[in-house]
């Protein structure tokens, strides 16, 4: 089956990001908790899947991210396909509707915030009830190996976090533009797949899955306060995301493939 244009593509979010303007505020929220816990799920598997097997990857630091790489965009597949409300998605989504007069950017900022502390509650939930709880993280190698990703996470300069967050929502804006693009489950899983896997084995930071990350490290015991969980990762990277999702990706396609009258 022929895949979409990009012009269709563009058209297609535009569609999706007006769809999301008339859900209910309840509505919004469900989908929103759903989408937080669907990234920190790929968020585990990456780190069991990563870390695991720490023999191989202590002298090949590529294949960890590899193999983190290869597992966390099952967050953004069910995402996808189960048509969760994702705020980093959401940051590209909601430009085209806004660029065609569709909807005004009180709308698009409405959505963002209800969908941003939506999916911190299903990430946190996530991340305290069914990772922590659970045991998941308590034997080594994982022990160590999310609280040294939280403790890094939070030790990086503030701009570097912004930059790489500009990269980690390109790559997840582009993963859901291709994503777009197919119409059956394998299309859609591989438009998902590719870019995500870039933005993880490259270490690019997302809002998204920091907020299951450094919190799962903190209930470790990784010496992380919460000013620095906010100040030195999540405001920097929620910024970058922003900027790679709704400049890079929904505002450039926009102004590239919607018509001068739609766009307008």
């Amino acid at each position: 089956m022929q895949i979409r244009t990009p012009q269709q593509i563009t058209q297609a979010a535009l569609e999706a990001g007006c769809a999301k303007t008339a859900l209910s505020p309840l509505r919004l929220s469900v989908l929103a908790v759903m989408a937080g816990a669907f990234i920190a799920l790929g968020g585990i598997l990456s780190i069991v899947a990563g870390w695991g097997l720490p023999e191989a990857t202590a002298s090949n630091p590529g294949l960890q991210r590899l193999l983190s790489g290869l597992t966390f965009p099952i967050g953004l597949i069910l995402v996808v396909v189960l048509g969760a409300e994702l705020f980093t998605g959401n940051n590209a989504t909601m430009i085209p509707g806004y660029m065609a007069g569709r909807h005004r950017f009180t709308a698009v900022a409405y959505n963002w915030l209800i969908v941003y502390f939506g999916n911190l509650a299903g990430a946190l939930l996530f991340a305290w009830g069914l990772v922590y709880c659970a045991g998941l993280t308590a034997a080594e190698p994982y022990h160590t190996a999310v609280v040294n990703t939280a403790l890094t996470k939070v030790s990086l300069p503030w701009l570097t976090v912004l930059l790489r967050g500009i990269g980690a929502n390109w790559c997840v804006c582009l993963a859901v533009w291709l994503a777009l693009a197919g119409k059956t489950l394998v299309e859609k899983a591989i438009g998902c797949l590719l870019p995500v896997m870039a933005f993880v084995v490259l270490g690019y930071e997302h809002c998204i899955a920091n907020m299951f990350f450094i919190p799962l490290g903190m209930m470790e015991g990784a010496d992380v306060t919460l000013w620095q969980f906010v100040w030195a990762n999540l405001i920097p990277a929620t910024i970058g995301n922003i900027i790679g999702g709704a400049v890079f990706v929904g505002c450039i396609n926009a102004w590239l493939h919607l018509s001068p009258r739609k766009a307008s």
